[in-house]
């Protein structure tokens, strides 16, 4: 890898993918909307090489692109990956044409690695752990808009000679995280000394801070790793576990109402993926201990809404 492109950095995971591309060196560029917030890229901004446009877009970045020639593409940009929108019909009309726009204009430019995020939600709900070879029956537009992209990638990668890795991201956290998501909302109300009401937990879940993340999709981009592979921690406790180890870390006074949100229909009770293909292929590994990761994504939160620390915590590693 000498030059990478990334989509989707100001992005949660992109960021930190571009953050760590800036800190090994290697010549980066973005693609930044006009309308976008890169806060999350902090000091490394003025180290990258900001092209502005839309993935959906080819016509507003190719000639940029292909002046950066880059030959490696991290696409990480996605439109309606909140919650709420992920059986917008947008999902399909703007999402897989777009990526396939996106490839095109990379091998137009001189790429030869294609490295893309996939998601857990093209399996669907499982209630066993995931390895790539489970079925793909995915109970969203979004999962469905994301496996129906990576097989069309498939068939142009291989007409290309272009390098094509797919990552099927499972739950990632840490500091910077989108409020959308459960820690990213449980922690800023713990924070405020509420009571928040959760599901009973009893949901096996694993958690993967983002550092590793990133440094899973740099890992592939140096390796000749090809193909699907799944990003999580490999490990899933109890999700009562992790919430209750959230309050522990900021005051373990505080009350949590398990069970006071009931599980829906076709609710995710099982999250655990099988990650041995991607440390076998790569040597690459988590690092970040889910309790250290957790203190500095509170740390982070506390100072970003300026609370005090709130009493003297101990963990038992």
């Amino acid at each position: 890898m000498n030059r990478a492109f990334v989509t989707g950095a100001s992005g949660f995971i992109g960021a930190a993918v571009a953050r760590r591309l800036v800190a090994e060196g290697v010549p980066t560029a973005v693609l930044l909307r006009p309308t976008s917030h890169p806060w999350r890229l902090g000091d490394s901004l003025p180290h990258l090489t900001v092209i502005e446009g839309s993935f959906h877009e080819p016509a507003g970045y190719e000639a940029a692109l292909a002046d950066f020639a880059p030959d490696t593409v991290f696409h990480l940009a996605w439109h309606g990956v909140g919650r709420s929108r992920r059986d917008d019909p947008e999902q399909v009309r703007v999402n897989v044409p777009g990526t396939i726009d996106l490839f095109l204009a990379a091998v137009r430019a001189g790429a030869k690695s294609f490295i893309a995020a996939g998601s857990q939600a093209e399996y669907g709900p499982s209630d066993r752990r995931i390895d790539e070879g489970h079925p793909t029956r995915p109970g969203t537009l979004y999962g469905a808009a994301k496996l129906a992209t990576l097989m069309l990638l498939e068939r142009l990668a291989a007409a290309h000679a272009v390098r094509l890795a797919w990552l099927r991201v499972f739950s990632v956290y840490g500091p910077q995280d989108d409020e959308g998501t459960l820690l990213g909302s449980l922690v800023p109300r713990l924070l405020a000394g509420e009571r928040p009401a959760v599901t009973s937990g009893t949901q096996l879940w694993d958690y993967l801070h983002v550092d590793d993340a990133a440094a899973a999709f740099l890992a592939v981009a140096r390796s000749a790793a090809a193909g699907v592979f799944n990003v999580g921690a490999g490990v899933a406790p109890p999700l009562r576990d992790s919430i209750t180890l959230v309050r522990d870390l900021i005051d373990p006074a505080l009350e949590i109402g398990f069970g006071e949100v009931p599980l829906g229909p076709g609710a995710v009770t099982r999250l655990e993926p099988d990650v041995s293909r991607l440390k076998a292929a790569t040597g690459w590994s988590p690092r970040v201990l889910l309790a250290d990761g957790l203190r500095s994504t509170i740390e982070w939160q506390r100072h970003r809404c300026g609370m005090e620390v709130a009493g003297n915590v101990v963990v038992d590693r």
